[in-house]
């Protein structure tokens, strides 16, 4: 997949725990927990706004870009 998403990492550096980013940007646990995975087809611009107040970081620090191999 050449979009990671480093989520996970964010929130270590953060010292957050999905429970509690998750109830801070209003979404289930279990939503949080498929973007965590890279496991959902989009996100909203107001969701990732939300996460990134919330953890003081840019777009860009929670996904990533790679060149697929072909």
């Amino acid at each position: 997949m050449p979009v990671i998403v480093n989520l996970d990492v964010i929130m270590a550096m953060r010292k957050i725990k999905s429970k509690d980013l998750a109830a801070r940007i209003g979404i289930s646990e279990q939503n949080l927990s498929l973007l965590k995975t890279g496991k959902v087809k989009g996100i909203r611009f107001g969701t990732l706004e939300k996460i990134c107040y919330i953890l003081n970081c840019q777009p860009g620090d929670i996904l990533e870009y790679c060149e697929p191999d072909d």
